[in-house]
């Protein structure tokens, strides 16, 4: 039996007393969690010391390397196309990967997509784009490098082949209160992303109510830590700070972020939602070589469109087939006139949830037609009796938990009360 060179006792005390691990011990943590012979147990106490303490600049880099490292990579070299790829930190609402992927395609740019499922408020592009009939999220290796050459934008399930070290990681942080860490937030994004193999990486980085860090301090030193880690391993990077505080666009769910999607690429959608994905797009385009694209004009002339037909037909997927439709609707009016001042994402994240478009645990099944449609959207004016959103699910009974998430979560009064604040609130390059 071969001696380890470390002791992993040891290596916690380091970071429980504020010291830095090198990155040979770094290496040798991730890899020995990775084959067992470092305990849940003890990779909890450690996650626990780095969430307390904190790690340095170069420790987050050699946990990204050490996680990269811990499987697979990819290469994209042999493509005719050069590569761009996006990544969110998540929110409610949160449906741009679908018209942002096709709209990019479009101008003759590759986007790897390698996209996950939803769990707790976030909800997930794959369980979104399987709303679709016929829609397929698992394809072959041969499969989605035709479908980049040919189509040029896939969005499609992760192999457990990239950064294994992470999947282990990230299920233990999501058990033991140390999800919301920058350095461990940092590095099990980036590690996944370097490992895709794209050449550029846009990420857009949530603040507020619906978002992992609600500060948007802590949302700027987590975009800063994950461009400069971009940067080291040699992937152009930019990252967009975004607000998250209200929902994004108008519907939270599955099926109806595709039909809002779908609207986007017909040129129409809500104008956050435009306004965030053609941000994304012409940073992800820049990153590409692709200079003074017009963007806006690939939403209304239908060459965004065709891409998006053409990229869910060749996943099986019917793109003209009707998306489900959930049995049972609640409406909430307003009670008084005036302006909606407030709407708070989470509340609203969390009622999706209980309307069944989320999963409480990985191997939950979510109901395509649940979720919530916005008729209002804060700083427009209502009058009472005025619909401001509809609730959707197949049961009627999870209303009532719903409802309750939404006590207190939004606000009608007067309109010297509302404050606008941007969209986009910073770039980090």
């Amino acid at each position: 039996m071969a001696i380890e060179p470390f002791d992993v006792v040891d290596l916690i005390r380091t970071k429980r007393d504020r010291g830095a691990l090198s990155t040979d011990q770094i290496n040798w943590l991730i890899d020995a969690y990775t084959r067992g012979y470092v305990a849940d147990e003890q990779m909890s106490a450690m996650t626990m010391a780095i969430f307390l303490n904190g790690m340095e600049r170069t420790e987050i880099r050699d946990l990204t390397l050490a996680m990269i490292a811990s499987g697979e990579t990819m290469s994209f070299e042999t493509l005719s196309k050069k590569t761009t790829d996006k990544h969110s930190t998540g929110g409610v609402g949160d449906k741009i990967t679908l018209p942002l992927a096709p709209l990019v395609a479009s101008f003759g740019v590759a986007v790897p997509q390698l996209s996950g499922r939803g769990l707790g408020h976030t909800g997930g592009t794959l369980d979104k784009l399987e709303s679709i009939p016929g829609w397929r999220a698992s394809i072959s290796n041969e499969e989605f490098y035709r479908q980049l050459e040919e189509v040029g934008a896939v969005i499609c399930a992760a192999g457990s082949g990239l950064a294994p070290a992470d999947g282990k990681l990230y299920s233990l942080r999501d058990i033991t209160g140390t999800v919301e860490c920058i350095p461990l937030i940092a590095s099990s994004i980036m590690s996944k992303k370097i490992a895709e193999g794209t050449a550029a990486l846009v990420l857009d980085v949530k603040f507020g109510s619906g978002a992992f860090l609600q500060d948007p301090a802590r949302g700027r030193e987590l975009a800063e830590t994950m461009v400069q880690l971009g940067k080291d391993a040699g992937v152009d990077t930019v990252a967009l700070l975004t607000n998250m505080n209200v929902p994004l666009g108008l519907a939270i769910g599955n099926a109806n972020e595709v039909r809002e999607s779908v609207e986007v690429l017909a040129g129409g959608g809500p104008a956050d939602v435009v306004e965030l994905t053609v941000a994304l797009a012409r940073e992800m385009l820049e990153l590409a070589g692709v200079h003074d694209a017009d963007v806006e004009g690939a939403l209304k002339n239908g060459q965004a469109m065709d891409t998006w037909r053409a990229m869910i037909s060749a996943q099986g997927g019917d793109p003209d087939a009707a998306l489900p439709v959930a049995r049972e609707t609640h409406v909430v009016v307003a009670e008084t006139d005036g302006v909606l001042v407030e709407q708070h994402a989470l509340p609203f994240g969390i009622a999706a949830w209980r309307l069944g478009a989320g999963r409480a645990r990985k191997q939950d099944p979510v109901q395509h037609s649940a979720g919530i449609d916005l008729h209002v959207k804060p700083g427009e004016t209502v009058t009472a009796g005025q619909p401001l959103f509809t609730l959707s699910a197949d049961e009627p009974e999870r209303f009532v938990r719903a409802l309750e998430a939404l006590e207190g979560s939004y606000r009608i009064g007067n309109a010297e009360e509302f404050e606008s604040a941007p969209l986009i609130a910073g770039r980090i390059s």
